[in-house]
């Protein structure tokens, strides 16, 4: 609901009404509750609620950075040590990513992107990296309806996966670095497109 914008920046969770929407009784609001706030996508407040996340531009800027740097690092690992089952896997992701865009269906397209970062993140063999990498793309998330909507915005993002399986598909390490860090520059360029 939060990634679809169902619930809005700013919007306090009301337990009750979630509850009552959803099926549920109060006891797994509060925990997914408490699981959104480790994921960055809300912020408990004291005394006050459960309110959606509100994300600032300069933090959102300041995540895209951090976020192709560890892209790059993790692009290139897979490069050096990816495994052929591995970058079939990959390949396959691209595949599926531009059937969701034929189709035009963003949802799908989202949902697939997002696994796809998190694949070669896993590819990587770098647990940390990646633990950290997954951990900032949580709070990406809450920008997803300004960075991917509408049909050039998503054909560029493919492309731009494209190149970056190619890259780690042939071993070529500084390129899959380079394409993979520039994939979430482009990403961070789109966002302030939107601005």
């Amino acid at each position: 609901m939060i990634l679809e914008g169902e619930l809005q920046a700013g919007e306090r969770l009301n337990e009750i009404d979630l509850a009552r929407q959803l099926g549920v009784s109060r006891s797994p609001v509060r925990e997914a509750a408490r699981s959104l706030e480790r994921e960055g996508l809300v912020r408990a407040v004291a005394n006050e609620g459960v309110f959606v996340r509100d994300l600032s531009v300069e933090a959102a800027l300041e995540l895209y950075d951090l976020r192709a740097m560890m892209a790059g690092y993790l692009c290139s690992r897979v490069a050096a040590t990816g495994t052929a089952q591995q970058k079939s896997e990959l390949r396959s992701f691209v595949e599926r990513l531009a059937d969701a865009l034929r189709k035009g269906d963003e949802d799908t397209y989202f949902e697939l992107n997002l696994a796809f970062h998190d694949r070669i993140a896993a590819a990587s063999g770098a647990e940390r990296a990646a633990a950290l990498y997954t951990s900032l793309g949580k709070e990406v998330r809450l920008m997803r309806l300004r960075v991917l909507t509408g049909p050039e915005a998503l054909q560029a993002s493919n492309a731009e996966h494209d190149r970056i399986v190619t890259a780690i598909e042939l071993g070529d390490v500084e390129t899959a670095r380079s394409e993979g860090a520039q994939h979430h520059m482009n990403g961070k360029k789109r966002l302030l497109e939107t601005l």
